[in-house]
């Protein structure tokens, strides 16, 4: 067989690259592109989407908008400003988009850009800030929503000195008689709400839809809501629960578009959250999803259709032992849905009228999923293997085509860990699913050290996803082997699975983790004097559990853990924990405390590292700081890491890398890393 010199080359060339390649590093997660807000255009012809890129010397991301071409694949940056562009948002005509930008102001405003040229138009120049824009089907206007305190009147001049005001009072003091009174990293209590406005792209006029709302949508600041097809109304889900908010309770809200503000509970039968409504497309009924518990958070979503007439209500998913999530229609009327099913993500279809229901695809991780006009499927999927990119869902053969290259240099450079997906013997006998993570030279003849991750919740799951902040395989470069254990609690597995542990907080989860170090061990390939443990959030609640009752471990990792139960009474959340904890301070304090870590500190013999955010109000900054204060009373070997600007997450992008550091030194310190014979 003969080569041509340019054949050779290519080969030598391919050659190189894959000796250059190199194993993932903290450093390279903030080198990829990630795609979101991903919109279809109304042609059918074009995907609108975010690219965000992150720049550690400015330490942030921007977000540009970019047009993905389905007909050439061709992938062109629309917008590239020094200000984020976000939220962007077909015209029914599809000639226009309205996105979300800073752009010199001080606060996000809305800009319309014409697709067939020309610079970006302010529309608002408000002293708020906008968001989720969505178009009115005449295309004539732009919903949008905006915060603005309680009582205002619509001036936005009057706002702009008002907020002027309050921005220079001395006194900063924050007064509240409600049980829920924050939320995640933010105060609930400063008396400003979302209203939902409307803006003429001719004149703009802009349109209070509801004057005098002193009602929350979600208590994180966004909404979910959708606009009838003649324009009439707006199905919201929103906060009907009154003050002192002892439970928080959503209900689909009919709010008419007139401007008068009178609304329609169509809910207010269930005690429990509705979510996420959406007008089918003949604008006949309504979908939303509907949970049935009001202390358990994880509670099934069930998929409910509303007819306007005859107005009834049909559970769409009432057999269903799983929770459904994220629904859209396709333009014959059939529906698409997202459920979890055993730690991946699972896409389905169903009639609108019920009946049987298809799954089209389960694999990885998926989002932004968009319906094309002849049921062709558009979404964004990667795993722990795969960085993000955008693919297309052939229907019919149930294939996935890849549409962009945003990250293909980068995976390409990379050298990957094989992942495995496991099953075994967990609590009651019962299977536990888990995902090994392996490194990437890793050689079963060896021996290696494990590293035992455990996920926060408890009730979520660790799934087949390229993370940002729980990387495996950033763990597996580093010398590890790594197993994620979806023990008892976690979602994805069925209601009765989820629901097991309630009342006991960390019993069966923490048999589950013990098995799982157990089935590691018999693999033959793990060094039992190598092991080590971490977690985050409820995740490190059972880190600070396996502190007291093991010491198999030679090194704990514990970031945002629950340790005092009691302290949890300071959580931004509070109303399902009673459940949760079998019992409270003022009722049950004995059964609670039977699952208290911090009762169990005479035990703790083994190395933690402690590493908490200070804007953390879902797990206060003080369990962080009580654990470690307790392990050097005892003149225990622990570290403190503590970050001032970071919530229950480490987001900013040099904490991330600083994050990821300190964890494989704590690592290396106890748990030597890498093979031995």
């Amino acid at each position: 067989m003969r080569f041509s010199f340019s054949a050779l080359m290519m080969l030598v060339a391919a050659g190189a690259a894959q000796a250059a390649t190199e194993p993932l590093t903290a450093q390279h997660l903030w080198q990829v592109a990630r795609p979101g807000a991903m919109t279809l255009s109304p042609s059918g012809q074009q995907l609108a989407l975010t690219v965000t890129r992150y720049d550690l010397a400015a330490d942030k991301g921007n977000a540009d908008i970019h047009i993905l071409d389905l007909r050439t694949q061709q992938l062109t940056a629309l917008t590239q400003h020094p200000d984020s562009d976000s939220a962007p948002a077909w015209s029914p005509d599809g000639r226009q988009l309205v996105f979300v930008s800073k752009r010199g102001n001080e606060h996000n405003q809305l800009f319309l850009l014409p697709l067939t040229g020309g610079e970006a138009k302010a529309l608002t120049k408000l002293p708020v800030a906008v968001q989720q824009p969505k178009w009115f089907p005449d295309g004539q206007r732009i919903l949008f929503l905006a915060h603005v305190p309680k009582g205002f009147n619509g001036d936005f001049a009057a706002l702009a000195e008002q907020l002027k005001q309050k921005k220079d009072n001395k006194v900063t003091a924050r007064v509240t008689e409600n049980r829920v009174y924050r939320y995640w990293d933010h105060w609930l209590t400063d008396d400003s709400y979302p209203h939902l406005f409307s803006i003429n792209i001719h004149t703009g006029e802009i349109a209070d839809l509801t004057p005098g709302w002193d009602r929350w949508f979600s208590l994180n600041g966004d909404a979910e809501f959708d606009i009838s097809v003649d324009g009439r109304q707006i199905a919201v889900s929103a906060v009907t629960s009154a003050p002192p908010f002892d439970q928080i309770n959503h209900d689909i809200l009919l709010i008419k578009t007139d401007g008068s503000g009178q609304f329609v509970n169509i809910t207010a039968d269930n005690p429990a959250s509705d979510n996420n409504p959406k007008f089918s497309p003949d604008g006949k009924s309504l979908v939303y999803g509907a949970q049935r518990s009001t202390f358990f958070t994880a509670d099934n979503n069930q998929l409910i259709r509303f007819d306007f007439k005859p107005q009834q209500k049909t559970n769409l998913t009432k057999d269903w032992d799983i929770s459904v999530d994220d629904w859209e229609f396709g333009n014959n009327g059939t529906l698409y849905f997202q459920a979890a099913d055993k730690a991946k993500s699972a896409l389905y279809s169903m009639p609108l009228a019920g009946g049987q229901v298809k799954q089209i695809l389960r694999q990885a991780d998926i989002s932004q999923v968009q319906i094309g006009q002849q049921q062709q499927v558009y979404l964004v999927q990667h795993s722990m293997q795969q960085m993000p990119e955008v693919y297309a869902l052939d229907n019919k053969g149930r294939t996935l085509k890849q549409l962009s290259r945003l990250n293909t240099e980068l995976q390409q450079s990379i050298s990957w860990g094989k992942t495995e997906d496991v099953s075994f013997a967990g609590a009651d006998g019962k299977l536990v699913q888990a995902y090994i993570t392996y490194p990437p030279n890793f050689d079963p003849s060896k021996k290696w050290p494990l590293l035992n991750v455990l996920h926060g919740g408890p009730h979520s799951y660790s799934g087949d996803s390229f993370s940002y902040r729980w990387n495996t395989q950033v763990f597996a470069a580093a010398g590890y082997v790594v197993i994620q254990p979806n023990f008892h609690g976690s979602t994805s597995f069925g209601q009765a699975f989820a629901e097991s542990i309630h009342g006991e907080h960390p019993v069966k989860p923490f048999m589950d983790s013990e098995a799982a170090v157990d089935y590691m061990l018999s693999r033959g390939f793990i060094d039992a004097s190598r092991l080590a443990a971490a977690g985050g959030s409820y995740g490190g609640y059972l880190v600070s559990w396996i502190a007291g009752h093991t010491d198999r471990y030679k090194a704990l990792v514990n970031h945002a853990g629950v340790y005092n139960l009691m302290g949890q009474f300071a959580s931004d959340s509070t109303t399902h924990r009673v459940h949760a904890y079998g019992g409270a301070p003022w009722s049950g304090l004995e059964v609670m405390q039977q699952w208290n870590p911090a009762l169990f500190a005479d035990k703790f013999v083994t190395p933690m590292l402690i590493m908490h955010g200070e804007q953390d109000y879902r797990v206060p900054v003080t369990q962080g700081l009580e654990i470690y204060g307790v392990y050097k009373g005892k003149g225990l070997d622990a570290r403190l890491v503590y970050f001032p600007n970071e919530n229950h997450w480490i987001l900013k992008p040099n904490n991330s890398i600083f994050w990821f550091n300190e964890f494989i030194s704590w690592l290396q310190r106890y748990v030597p890393a890498g093979p031995t014979d």
